[in-house]
């Protein structure tokens, strides 16, 4: 005889215990995909927008993790969940930021009657100005230190974009729609005279007592810009 402690049967398992380990494994339904999905973009959102408050305040380097996670209402940690570092969140606000700014200007075609198209363009940036004057700060902020995160961003898309709209204008020129002038050159001019209400807004005010926010000095504002461009660019 051998000394060895007998071994219970093992058990059968039954259909039901069956179903319950396969259901386990289930995929999630497409509702649930769907649910998960919009909780990490409203989460995601939410932090890009604390981020690009404290961002055009404060910097990149005077804004801290901790600062934006608190005002997101997220942990430190969660928030990293989402954005790998400070430096990559601060690369995705000035992304989005560009991608909001390059939709007007990507709306030129060569079908389009060129005054027009202009005249409507300066109103849609006009409108971006008024509308996110902190996305437009922080933009600027992050040119005048030599852009050293974007630079990227503007020697591809940007510049790409740029250079099909110059062909754009050029060709309207060309058709004697517009009057000789240079098309980067006036690109330049409707973004410096359309970001100024926004990337100068206190310098405005001080002076004026009123900003974009008050629709007379809008369409006051809109009004004089198209005026000065429009007139300098029509055939003659």
């Amino acid at each position: 005889m051998t000394d060895q402690t007998p071994q219970p049967p093992r058990r059968r398992l039954t259909a039901s215990k069956t179903a319950k380990l396969k259901g386990a494994a289930r995929e999630p339904s497409a509702s649930a995909v769907d649910r998960r999905t919009r909780m990490i973009e409203s989460k995601r959102t939410n932090i890009i927008d604390a981020a690009l408050g404290l961002f055009s305040r404060f910097g990149l380097y005077g804004t801290s993790l901790d600062q934006i996670a608190t005002q997101a209402d997220v942990s430190k940690t969660n928030l990293l969940y989402y954005f790998g570092s400070k430096e990559e969140l601060y690369v995705s606000v000035l992304r989005q930021l560009l991608e909001v700014w390059r939709q007007p200007l990507q709306a030129f075609s060569a079908d389009q009657e060129p005054v027009e198209a202009i005249k409507n363009y300066l109103r849609a940036k006009l409108e971006l100005s008024r509308d996110h004057p902190a996305e437009s700060r922080l933009f600027c902020m992050e040119i005048m230190q030599g852009a050293p995160l974007m630079q990227s961003e503007l020697e591809q898309p940007l510049r790409e974009l740029v250079e099909s709209k110059v062909a754009v204008i050029q060709g309207w020129i060309d058709a004697g729609k517009l009057a000789p002038v240079e098309p980067q050159h006036l690109i330049f001019s409707l973004w410096a005279t359309t970001q100024h209400y926004a990337d100068f807004r206190v310098q405005i005010e001080a002076v004026t007592g009123r900003t974009l926010d008050d629709p007379a000095f809008f369409e006051e504002a809109l009004a004089s810009l198209q005026s000065l461009i429009l007139n300098g660019i029509r055939p003659r």
